[in-house]
C-alpha cells in the first residue's frame, strides 16, 4: 500500500510538472498576444497601416510625380536604402509648395484600414494610450489622429519646411522620424518619459520592425501590402484589423 501510495504521489508531481512546462512554454506568436492583452501603450505607423494609401505616393501623384516617388517608396519599405536617403529624393522629386498641400488636404480623402476606428476605440476604452508614429508628413496625418480620437500631442511625424512665398523649402531633419531608427528613438523616449511598461508597434514596413527593441513586441500588418521581409521578422503577423479587435473581444469576456 505505501509503494502504490508513494507511486501515486510521484506521478501526480510529474503531471503538475509537465502542466507548469506546457503553461510557461508558449510560442513567439503566443508570447507577442500576451503583451497585447495587457498592454499599456500601443504605436500605430500610418501609411498602409491606419491608412489605405501611402500618404507621399497620393501626394506625389497630385503633384504629378507618381510613378518616380512610388518606385522610391517601395524600395525605402522594403529596406533597400536608408530611409533618410528616400525621404530626401522623394521630396526633391515633390518639391510641394503651401497651396498643394492645402489643395491636397481638400480634395483626398482620408482612407481609413477597415476595423482602425473600432480597434483605437476599443483600445481607449481599455486605458491604452495610442499614438501614431511616421516617416510620413505632419500636415496629412493630424487629420487621421482628429478622425480617430488621437490627441494631436500623440502624433510623430515629420514637419515640411517652407519659404515665405510658399514654395518648398526641405524638411525638419532634427525630427526623429525624419531618419532610419527613428520610430525606436521615438518609443524610447515615449517609454522614458511615461513609464510604459508594455509597448506594441504596430505597422507593414521596415522601420516598424526595427523599432522594436525598444518596443516590446512588433505586430506585421498587411491589411493593405504585404511585405515578405517585413512578415518573416513578425513574430504575429495580421492582415486584418479584426484579428486584434476579434482577440480583445474575447479577452473581456
Amino acid at each position: 500500500m505505501a509503494l502504490y501510495s508513494l507511486k501515486s504521489n510521484l506521478q501526480l508531481a510529474t503531471l503538475k510538472t509537465l502542466s507548469l512546462v506546457s503553461i510557461s512554454v508558449m510560442s513567439p506568436q503566443q508570447s507577442v498576444q500576451e503583451l497585447f492583452r495587457a498592454t499599456d501603450c500601443i504605436c500605430f505607423d500610418v501609411d498602409s497601416t491606419v491608412i489605405q494609401d501611402e500618404g507621399i505616393d497620393e501626394l506625389a501623384r497630385f503633384c504629378g510625380k507618381g510613378e518616380e516617388v512610388k518606385r522610391l517608396t517601395a524600395e525605402a519599405m522594403g529596406g533597400n536604402m536608408t530611409f533618410q536617403e528616400a525621404l530626401k529624393k522623394r521630396l526633391d522629386i515633390i518639391r510641394p509648395n503651401v497651396n498643394q498641400i492645402k489643395e491636397f488636404l481638400e480634395t483626398f480623402p482620408i482612407h481609413l484600414t477597415p476595423g482602425i476606428t473600432e480597434l483605437v476605440k476599443m483600445l481607449h476604452e481599455r486605458g491604452v494610450d495610442v499614438y501614431l508614429v511616421s516617416g510620413g508628413f505632419r500636415s496629412l496625418i493630424e487629420p487621421v489622429a482628429v478622425k480617430l480620437g488621437i490627441p494631436i500631442s500623440n502624433v510623430y511625424a515629420n514637419r515640411l519646411k517652407f519659404f515665405f512665398n510658399g514654395e518648398y523649402a526641405g524638411f525638419d531633419e532634427n525630427e526623429p522620424t525624419s531618419r532610419s531608427g527613428g520610430k525606436g528613438m521615438v518609443i524610447r523616449r515615449l517609454k522614458e518619459q511615461h513609464g510604459y511598461q508594455r509597448l506594441i508597434m504596430i505597422g507593414d514596413g521596415a522601420t516598424d520592425a526595427e523599432a522594436s527593441p525598444p518596443a516590446d513586441a512588433f505586430i506585421g500588418f498587411g491589411g493593405n501590402v504585404v511585405r515578405e521581409e517585413v512578415k518573416k521578422r513578425s513574430a504575429w503577423y495580421i492582415t486584418s484589423f479584426q484579428e486584434l479587435i476579434s482577440y480583445l473581444a474575447i479577452q473581456t469576456k
